[in-house]
């Protein structure tokens, strides 16, 4: 029974040395940007499912708009797992009403490709879709 204490601990000391060295700094100040997202072209955008489901148009403004395809109320927290100039995958939780984590591939600034998998109201789901500019939001 001492052993996991003194294991927790142990992590404790290093994390905290680590912190005060400046080697490990809290999730929230890294602050990645999610460039990518921002670069895409402005405007109505077209989302076609694989799976043959009826596509979905999203106004997109920032980017972030094709993130939570799934959970279209405001509020989610994030986790940025990967912020790169091509691609990002994000995580994120909406308390009360289930979690996503998304991976956007962007092939130009008006075409973009989409894997989505988590729970929903209860449900699992799981997709993939190409998103295109199609013209500006109505």
């Amino acid at each position: 029974m001492r052993l996991p204490i003194v294991a927790g601990a142990r992590a404790i000391v290093i994390a905290t040395g680590l912190y005060a060295t400046g080697l490990l700094t809290p999730a929230a100040a890294q602050g990645p940007s999610l460039a990518m997202l921002g670069a895409l072209d402005d405007g109505q955008w077209e989302v076609r499912f694989r799976d043959g489901s009826e596509s979905r148009r999203v106004c997109v403004r920032s980017g972030l708009e094709l993130i939570q395809l799934q959970h279209a109320s405001p509020g989610c927290s994030r986790f940025v797992v990967e912020d790169g100039a091509s691609e990002v995958t994000v995580q994120y939780t909406c308390k009360g009403n289930g979690y996503g984590r998304t991976n956007i591939r962007r092939e130009s600034n008006s075409l973009v490709q989409i894997d989505s998998q988590g729970i929903a109201s209860g449900l699992p789901f799981e997709f993939s879709a190409e998103a295109r500019r199609v013209g500006a939001c109505r």
